[in-house]
């Protein structure tokens, strides 16, 4: 069993590259091989018509809740699939364990669609503190990670998301009005002011890696399965930037967030953010 945030290091000192390796196959197994080719039973919906489920979102996480458990002797698996079919397993992100948080299709809708805008997340963390994670983009041949304390890279370049470019209006993706709540309706409505240009997100996972670098200014999100943020809220801390909830505070994976909040390249911009969702509430 690991004992200490000390292990957790020793182990990715030894066995990041096995957790990247693990990531790839997962896509390369079963989810690449079903892009462009999902028959039609291999579409499901879960909670809504918007909310897809496909063969590939399910057996890529059966594969890497088995690898990585394995790769890490104690650690336990919060995949989004399991939680669906089990929502009390979510309770481990609160545990002592080390967990691995995976969202093995993030961005299902795209990826159902025939686009390239869908990634694979794995992060790793213990009582709450992200230690790694990865972001695979398999149709990009993009792969991001970032170690707490040691940066962010992508495809082994490192990123420095940088502050916004002055006299330019801040780029932020939203979470869409039709899935909020009225409070959060109206948060979301206080970025419809001079000097932002939102838009409705796509994947978060690949909306993360934008600010990461650079490409993006902020995010603006209303949900909080740690699935979707965890491993790129680290990839956007360890590239220079920031994230707040709507009362000012970090965002937590272990949830009780106040929503929506905000990631983005640096802390100006998060406090811009967080303080015009305050306002709009």
């Amino acid at each position: 069993m690991i004992e200490d945030s000390g292990t957790i290091d020793e182990f990715l000192a030894r066995h990041a590259g096995d957790v990247e390796e693990a990531v790839r196959e997962a896509a390369a197994r079963e989810i690449m091989p079903r892009w462009r080719r999902l028959a039609e039973h291999e579409v499901d919906r879960k909670s809504g018509p918007h909310d897809l489920v496909t063969d590939a979102d399910r057996k890529a996480e059966l594969y890497l809740t088995k690898t990585l458990a394995a790769l890490l002797p104690g650690s336990v698996v919060v995949g989004e699939e399991a939680v669906h079919a089990n929502p009390a397993s979510y309770e481990a992100i609160r545990g002592d364990a080390p967990v691995w948080i995976v969202d093995p299709v993030d961005g299902t809708r795209p990826f159902v669609h025939g686009d390239t805008g869908f990634c694979t997340l794995v992060a790793l963390a213990r009582g709450g503190v992200l230690h790694a994670s990865w972001t695979y983009a398999p149709a990009r041949d993009q792969l991001a990670t970032a170690v707490r304390g040691q940066g962010a890279f992508l495809d082994g370049e490192r990123l420095h998301a940088g502050p916004p470019e002055a006299g330019r209006a801040l780029r932020v993706a939203t979470s869409h009005p039709d899935y909020t709540t009225e409070e959060q309706k109206r948060a979301l409505l206080g970025l419809w002011t001079e000097g932002l240009a939102p838009r409705s997100c796509g994947s978060a996972g690949l909306e993360y890696l934008s600010i990461a670098r650079g490409d993006l200014d902020a995010v603006a999100f209303s949900w909080e399965a740690a699935w979707d943020h965890a491993a790129g809220l680290l990839l956007v801390e360890e590239a220079g930037g920031a994230h707040l909830t709507r009362a000012g505070e970090p965002f937590r994976i272990t949830g009780g967030n106040t929503l929506p909040f905000t990631a983005a390249r640096d802390t100006a911009t998060a406090r811009r953010v967080a303080r015009l969702l305050s306002d709009g509430a």
